[in-house]
């Protein structure tokens, strides 16, 4: 276990830089400056390099080019971020771009994180909205006897957080979505629900898009030949690469619940549409009868058959209500009403 209160006092760094420390061979932690870096690792005991930042300026990435000999064509990808996630070689390195997922105020924002992982050196630059990697650090300082296997088990410790970070987002949207699966069935269609239900498969297709080329690179990262990424590590990269898969086929089957609970909403209005018009058809044929057999008394006729009856008018009474009588209870029969 490392003590923390026995640790030097941290350098003086620029803004962006949010950790900068070296690991020996122990797991011994030894906070440095960016000028020290290059000096640690011309010495071949001298451990590895971790380096978190938060959206650096150009000349601490033009620094730390210089201290770490990073390729151009990396450097200018996490200097401009919008990268997609991808896994590619520069000689002896690897540069990982890989999306991260954080709700803020009840919206999922989304951000990049770009890994630099040399032999004796992890580089993570983030952008956006993106969590400290404070945790994973922690977890890694904790475990002593796993910094043996390099920088790629500090690589494998941040693509488990991210990936984590996915798992309460997806968790959420489940106990939205059987929420709003209860109002779909509700008596009262509220548009509400429906404006819902497509921000949520939005959102969700919004994710799959962050989520799924990732497993593509923790599955090249599995293959990666060399020694940057050690068997032992890649025990632990199949382990991340498993919860992607579940995030992904989790989302996959959220986004075709929430297809079919839109075509389940839109069905139940056109049947409420429907029986409203059933109704409004019957209470109009109803009121047609009577219409009809009263119109004939606006006729300016003489010889109408129930004018000089004495009961005429009683029988027509009678006439008007049996038959919407018998039209109330063939529409109530075919539930019409």
């Amino acid at each position: 276990m490392i003590d923390a209160s026995a640790a030097p006092v941290r350098p003086a760094l620029p803004p962006s830089i949010v950790n900068c420390a070296v690991y020996d061979r122990d797991g011994r932690r030894r906070n440095i400056g960016l000028d020290e870096i290059s000096d640690v690792l011309a010495d071949p005991d001298g451990g590895f390099v971790w380096v978190g930042m938060y959206e650096p300026d150009e000349a601490t990435m033009e620094k730390l080019q210089a201290e770490f000999c990073l390729h151009d064509l990396a450097v200018e990808d996490a200097r401009k971020a919008h990268q997609r996630p991808k896994l590619e070689a520069y000689g002896n390195s690897l540069f990982l771009a890989a999306h991260t997922a954080q709700v803020v105020d009840e919206r999922i924002r989304y951000g990049e994180t770009q890994a630099f992982l040399g032999a004796r050196y992890l580089i993570t630059v983030r952008h956006g909205a993106s969590l400290s990697y404070a945790p994973a650090r922690q977890r890694v300082e904790r475990e002593p006897e796993l910094l043996h296997l390099g920088p790629a088990y500090g690589l494998y410790a941040v693509l488990d957080y991210i990936v984590d970070n996915y798992q309460p987002i997806v968790q959420s949207y489940q106990d939205t979505l059987g929420m709003l699966e209860r109002d779909i069935f509700s008596d009262t269609y509220r548009r509400s629900v429906v404006r819902r239900l497509y921000d949520l498969k939005r959102e969700l297709t919004l994710m799959r898009v962050a989520v799924a080329p990732l497993q593509d690179v923790l599955a090249q990262l599995m293959r990666t030949p060399g020694a940057l990424v050690s068997e032992e590590v890649k025990l632990y990269l199949r382990d991340v690469h498993d919860h992607a898969l579940r995030v992904n086929e989790t989302i996959d089957t959220l986004r075709d619940m929430l297809g079919t609970a839109l075509s389940v909403n839109l069905s139940m209005v056109t049947l409420a549409q429907g029986e409203t018009v059933k109704r409004l058809g019957a209470w109009a044929a109803l009121l047609a009868a009577p219409t009809l057999m009263t119109s004939w008394y606006g006729m300016n006729f003489d010889s109408m058959p129930e004018v000089h009856s004495r009961f005429g008018y009683g029988l027509l009474i009678l006439a008007v209500a049996g038959v919407c009588a018998v039209l109330y209870a063939l529409f109530k029969r075919a539930r019409w009403l």
